[in-house]
């Protein structure tokens, strides 16, 4: 089963690029759908089981670091009937299975505006900006690098959270203006606890996680997690076992799809071009056996 999308009836909070959000009062029902995007543009053709694996593998990260920080998950919908206690008079949700495996209800939070991007290896952006200027998220770094290098310690490189266009860098100077200096310390030590823990837990799965980002909230004045964690949309998974420095790297994550798009001569503006059946395919493989991997469960 495919979802590209939901239309519930129930109120609609938001719909984004791949998820789409219903209001329940104070809390929040999140369901992420199959729709994949690249360069901020929503692709013509769905990725098979990526709504369960984005759902699920978010579920078991928070989870898990729940101990370094609180996030927003109350309840993660395995089964429909999961949501009969929630009284939304109209909605019936033994009329919505698709649900199970793909949605979670969540604490309603005051969004940092931010993307707390977390590096742990010279991949991606940086690795360009650092071949350019020497320098790393704005600050100069110490040269001889190689592309995909472990860096010697984790470093916090925050974007604004555009919510259309493109996400910008932020400097310390810019995050501190925006959100305060106590937010602005707590934010990178925070993320980069959570990204201390995941990728010691990741390498003892064979797989490097590369970078990642995060978004936070407030709910009752407390700082949370929220949105998506740790997924292969949010984060760059690397196979451990091929590893090797000096050159980009086999990808578990949406890497090999964008590759794809960059080399057929997309202009990067809509519309976007019809994704291949190998490329589609490829694409589901890798999403579903990063949870394998990092889960040790297979998707039912």
């Amino acid at each position: 089963m495919l979802i590209t999308t939901t239309n519930l009836p129930l109120p609609v909070f938001s719909k984004g690029k791949v998820r789409d959000i219903y209001d329940l009062g104070d809390q929040l029902l999140v369901v992420t759908t199959d729709r994949m995007s690249a360069f901020d543009v929503v692709l013509p053709n769905p990725i098979p089981d990526k709504s369960k694996v984005l759902n699920l593998l978010s579920a078991f990260w928070f989870e898990k670091t729940a101990g370094i920080i609180p996030n927003h998950v109350i309840k993660v919908i395995k089964n429909a009937s999961d949501l009969r206690t929630y009284n939304l008079q109209t909605f019936k949700p033994s009329n919505h299975p698709f649900l199970a495996g793909r949605a979670m209800v969540v604490k309603k939070a005051n969004r940092v505006p931010v993307e707390c991007v977390v590096r742990g290896y010279l991949s991606g952006s940086a690795w360009a900006e650092y071949k350019q200027k020497g320098a790393i998220g704005g600050m100069p770094w110490v040269r001889g690098l190689e592309e995909s290098q472990r860096l010697e310690r984790p470093i916090f490189t925050p974007t604004t959270k555009a919510e259309t266009g493109h996400d910008m860098p932020l400097n310390q100077e810019d995050l501190e203006s925006l959100v305060g200096k106590d937010l602005a310390r707590s934010l990178e030590e925070k993320a980069i606890a959570v990204y201390d823990f995941a990728r010691e837990y990741a390498l003892d799965r064979d797989i490097i996680i590369a970078d990642t980002k995060m978004e936070f909230g407030h709910v009752d004045g407390q700082l949370i997690l929220i949105d998506e964690l740790l997924t292969p949309d949010s984060s760059r998974f690397w196979p451990l076992k091929s590893y090797v420095v000096g050159r980009s790297q086999q990808s578990f994550d949406k890497q090999p799809l964008r590759d794809w798009l960059e080399a057929c001569g997309w202009n990067k503006e809509p519309p976007p071009p019809e994704l291949p059946p190998e490329v589609i395919e490829q694409t589901a493989k890798r999403y579903r056996e990063a949870f394998r991997l990092l889960t040790g469960k297979r998707l039912k």
